[in-house]
């Protein structure tokens, strides 16, 4: 800046008539008061400006003017220079700082947006999961629905029918009734009386007004079941017949529908009944032993084997 100025270092002068104790002092205020840039020490400021006062004293007066003035330039020159060196480097710094700071304030907010991020996958791929989850199970809910649907369909069509249902199953069980009294009528007598107790209980049931259709029906159903299964069965029972015109207490032997016989509590006396006399027949001696092991095995007090009874021949149809 001196150089611009128009003033070189070689052409400042001072005064002549300056004493050396005051130029001391002058060197050291004025260093002391000026400003200079960072790394400048207070000694290395003296000796420039003892070389500045030093250069001048052999100058002109006028010579002493101008160089002062450009040493008074060349000092503000250097002071502002600090000055402005200064406030640069502390925006710089400053800035700096505040760089760091924000790109600490963005890594944290970095940070916590990629832990939400990875939550929010982790939450996105279980939901995704009771989805698929739930898809099928309305799929199939709705197949459910729809068979459902077609039931009540069919339901509310059986509604419908169920007037005309009843009006016409009432005649059928009294039908299915009656044939079942003749049935046990002409089949051959054993258990006589629990088999007409069963008739006419059902006789009874059909003409109760607190008794549903439908159960009515279900008892008659049962009715025709065990009549069904006596053809299967053996059983063993005691009843009092007439024998020679006299009532005795016997122990009957049902084989199916294929026999009945009985034999007294005695042994003494074996018969069987005749369906085509449609009474009781007296049997020999010969038959006495095996209608005796046919109890036994009705008893399960024998194995099973076989047994010598009478059989009627089958009819010709």
């Amino acid at each position: 800046m001196c150089e611009e100025a128009g003033f070189g270092w070689s052409n400042v002068v001072l005064f002549t008539g300056f004493t050396l104790d005051f130029q001391s002092r002058l060197l050291h205020s004025v260093a002391l008061q000026a400003r200079w840039p960072k790394g400048v020490s207070l000694r290395t400021a003296n000796k420039i400006i003892r070389v500045i006062i030093q250069a001048g004293i052999s100058m002109k007066e006028l010579q002493i003017r101008q160089g002062v003035a450009a040493a008074v330039l060349c000092l503000l020159s250097v002071v502002t220079s600090g000055n402005a060196y200064a406030q640069t480097l502390d925006e710089i710094l400053g800035v700096r700082a505040s760089t760091t700071q924000d790109g600490r304030v963005s890594q944290r907010r970095i940070d916590e947006l990629s832990e939400q991020t990875r939550d929010l996958l982790t939450q996105y791929k279980q939901i995704m999961k009771i989805v698929d989850g739930l898809r099928v199970y309305n799929e199939q809910q709705e197949r459910l629905i729809r068979v459902q649907e077609k039931e009540l369909r069919e339901l509310e069509e059986s509604i419908d029918n169920v007037t005309v249902i009843e009006r016409q199953i009432g005649p059928l069980i009294e039908r299915m009734i009656d044939n079942l009294a003749k049935f046990v009528e002409l089949d051959v007598p054993f258990l006589a009386q629990e088999r007409a107790d069963r008739i006419v209980f059902l006789k009874d049931t059909f003409d109760r007004a607190d008794v549903s259709v439908a159960e009515k029906f279900s008892q008659v159903l049962q009715a025709y079941q065990v009549e069904n299964s006596y053809g299967s069965t053996l059983d063993v029972y005691t009843e009092i017949i007439p024998i020679d015109g006299v009532d005795r207490q016997v122990e009957m032997l049902k084989w199916g529908r294929v026999a009945l016989v009985f034999q007294t509590l005695d042994g003494e006396t074996t018969g069987v009944w005749d369906k085509k006399a449609n009474g009781w027949q007296i049997l020999g001696d010969e038959f006495r032993l095996g209608v005796r092991n046919g109890f036994r095995i009705a008893k399960k007090t024998q194995t099973a084997d076989f047994v010598h009874i009478p059989i009627p021949a089958a009819e010709a149809q």
